[in-house]
């Protein structure tokens, strides 16, 4: 494991710009950049040479493992022109024709949701050009061209061609493909950089056209940096960093780069706008899809972020990837739904987008319609269908990390003017690391499990009405929720303390007199090793009490183990306090009060008293303590939730839950004024509410089928 997290680690600290792949097409357009000097040779050879090395044995140019015929036939096209242009490699050039001779028919039975961005725009540019060089061979009047100029003439025509001059719209990205420019306003639309929308090829021509200092220097950046070679689109700064954090998160492995990610989270943070956020950084086009994923990690970060740079993608009752979109993909706006749903009260924006995008992905699962403009994954299907069927309230992380870790594809293909790939988002080390972590935790687990079998044997739980089933299935929700090997005492700490709590509950004891006499006289040798006898009369009270004595002296035993502090005086208070005050309505010392404050004191997070006494503390107990009592009505709940699924239409309870929850999220999320409570103190409240949630969305048998996956099949 070391070795691949010292590779990540490297790799997240040495992003720079971001690492994509090369683009024959934006290579060749480079490559037909003249001698700024007006002599009769190119200025950047090292493109010509990098397009004379890497053409594919088939005489095309392009993605080697993944055959596109946008792709292939875009690229290879653009690269027959640039040697041409200049009279080289006249081999290359012939077995390219042949090439696009031979599979320009293919056209006809691509799917347009898989075109390359912009095809219809600079595919018909590229063969004007072609032949005006004079290149024969090529079947310029092929029928399947005429269905694509007329693509193009449609999305020109919705397109005002004074906008184009004025703001920054994404016909910036094609420029190559468009005439009659004018220069002087369009040079004002540069990226800080010096490029058009990023993009190697649209720079290039507007080096050929204007000799623009900028773009020229832009263009210079960009062929050092890939010696001789172009990318589709650079930088890809915010995009790298924003993809590579979510991955990271998703696959349950973000916490071994918690500096790298953070340094990550606050570049993403330099440059959010309230406009929202593109691709490269400094960019006044934005779009959806990066805007709504930079969004959902810097608010889970607890960085001060606003939803309404949304409202940017918004025209009437829907939202868009960007303005002037043909037609939307399920991708941006999947990612769109993943933000949604990170809200706070009051964030009408956020609900408006979470109703759109819900009803979007749903109506293209029931009609298969999964075909995506910028990606092709053949698991985005499953990654949108678990989305939908598991919101993130009830998302406990080992579940999200199983389920990912069977969706994560290294293979993944993005699809810009060609097809590209990101090796900082899809990365097989990623995945390597996640299974060893995963299995290496769930093998920890498991070892737990035995020692919590044998502990329910040694007390006789049964007994007490406690059941293996209900053993399994506290265990499992503790485990899907703290999953680390280091947090094993916060872990045993949930199980037990909450396994206790309900034998006194489920029984009746602590409303008894003598349990609390007793209670009294035990609590004042509790941490010792040496107990007195003492004479009780009834002995289910006395095997009860022994029962929670003996766990709360092991769970502070291991506490002093695993954290270096004796937590005994604190967790007494905590029991001491509960134990005294059942059943009198005090929202903070109830049940799940009780179950927090000694999964955090175990766990090291609270240190003293005061801690517990904050105002923000009992405000997370008392609002926790509300949504676990509307949740927590067993089949009731169910059939609610399942309603709603299937309606959209939230009954008046369920409403409340929803407001309730995103308080909640608010106050874990959002940094405390005064810092007294630390963001594991707070994160422990929205864990806990997570597996009620959890448990009220979800069937008994669904339950036992991801506890089944989670602690006891490993992933391969």
């Amino acid at each position: 494991m070391d070795e691949f997290i010292d590779y990540i680690k490297n790799l997240l600290g040495s992003m720079d710009d971001g690492r994509i792949s090369i683009s024959p097409y934006d290579t060749a357009w480079i490559a037909l950049i003249r001698d700024l000097k007006g002599r009769n040779i190119p200025q950047f050879p090292s493109s010509l040479e990098w397009i004379s090395s890497n053409q594919l044995p088939d005489g095309s140019w392009g993605d080697k493992s993944f055959f596109l015929a946008y792709d292939r036939l875009l690229n290879t096209l653009a690269c027959v022109v640039a040697l041409r242009s200049w009279n080289v490699f006249p081999e290359k050039s012939e077995k390219g024709i042949s090439f696009i001779k031979e599979n320009i028919s293919k056209l006809g039975d691509a799917n347009a949701q898989n075109m390359t961005c912009g095809f219809e725009i600079v595919f018909p540019a590229l063969l004007q050009r072609a032949k005006e060089l004079g290149i024969d061979g090529i079947p310029y009047d092929a029928p399947v061209l005429q269905g694509i100029c007329a693509v193009r003439d449609r999305k020109l025509g919705r397109m005002p061609k004074e906008l184009l001059h004025e703001v920054p719209t994404c016909l910036l990205y094609n420029l190559e493909g468009l005439g009659d420019l004018e220069w002087p306003k369009i040079l004002k639309l540069q990226t800080p950089k010096g490029s058009f929308l990023t993009s190697p090829a649209a720079s290039s021509l507007a080096v050929m056209e204007t000799k623009d200092e900028n773009c020229f220097k832009f263009i210079e950046y960009i062929v050092n940096k890939f010696n001789g070679g172009a990318p589709p689109v650079y930088p890809v700064d915010m995009f790298t960093r924003a993809w590579a954090v979510d991955r990271l998160q998703r696959l349950g492995i973000s916490r071994f780069f918690d500096q790298e990610i953070r340094k990550c989270l606050d570049h993403i943070y330099s440059y959010w706008t309230e406009k929202g956020v593109f691709s490269a950084r400094e960019s006044e086009f934005v779009d959806v899809d990066d805007t709504a994923m930079c969004f959902r990690i810097l608010r889970l970060y607890g960085y001060n972020v606003s939803p309404d740079a949304l409202a940017n993608f918004k025209k009437d009752n829907e939202f868009t990837c960007y303005v002037g979109q043909s037609f939307e993909s399920p991708s941006p706006i999947f990612n769109l739904f993943r933000a949604s749903q990170v809200l706070f009260p009051g964030e009408i924006i956020l609900e408006e987008a979470r109703e759109f995008s819900h009803h979007f992905l749903q109506e293209k699962l029931e009609k298969n319609q999964l075909l995506d403009k910028w990606l092709i994954s053949k698991h985005l299907p499953h990654e949108i269908t678990n989305g939908l069927e598991m919101p993130w309230y009830a998302s406990l992380p080992r579940i999200e990390a199983c389920f990912y870790i069977e969706n994560y594809s290294v293979d993944d293909v993005w699809i810009g003017k060609s097809l590209y790939r990101m090796q900082e988002i899809n990365n097989e080390a990623y995945l390597e690391l996640a299974k060893l972590d995963y299995n290496r935790c769930q093998a920890q687990h498991q070892i737990e499990w035995d020692h919590m079998q044998k502990w329910y044997e040694d007390f006789n739980l049964q007994e007490f009405g406690i059941s293996k089933r209900d053993l399994l299935l506290t265990f499992f929700l503790a485990t899907a929720s703290i999953f680390e090997p280091e947090r094993s005492g916060a872990r045993l700490a949930w199980i037990k303390s909450q396994v206790v709590c309900n034998i006194l509950t489920t029984n009746c004891f602590i409303k008894e007199g003598e349990f609390l006499e007793q209670w009294n006289q035990l609590s004042t040798e509790f941490g010792n090793n040496q107990r007195r006898k003492w004479g009780w009369s009834n002995k289910n009270i006395h095997k009860s009490i022994t029962i929670m004595f003996e766990t709360l002296q092991e769970l502070a035993k291991d506490a002093h183990e695993h954290i270096g502090r004796d937590v005994s005086g604190l967790l007494l208070d905590a029991w001491d306090a509960w134990l005294k005050k059942p059943g009198q309505g005090d929202e903070e010392f109830g049940q799940v009060g009780l179950l927090i404050q000694t999964i955090n004191i175990c766990g090291g997070h609270v240190v003293s008293r005061d801690m517990l006494s904050h105002d923000e503390y009992r405000t997370l107990s008392r609002l926790l303590h509300k949504i676990i009592t509307k949740l927590d009505n067993g089949n009731e709940k169910i059939m609610g939730m399942e309603y709603w699924k299937k309606t959209k239409q939230m009954s008046s309870k369920y409403q409340e839950i929803e407001k309730d929850m995103q308080l909640l999220v608010q106050l874990v999320l959002q940094d405390s004024s005064n810092g007294i409570l630390s963001r594991d103190i707070k994160q422990t409240f929205f864990a806990v509410a997570k597996t009620f949630y959890y448990r009220a969305l979800f069937t008994s048998e669904q339950i036992e089928n991801h506890a089944s996956r989670v602690l006891f099949e490993p992933v391969v």
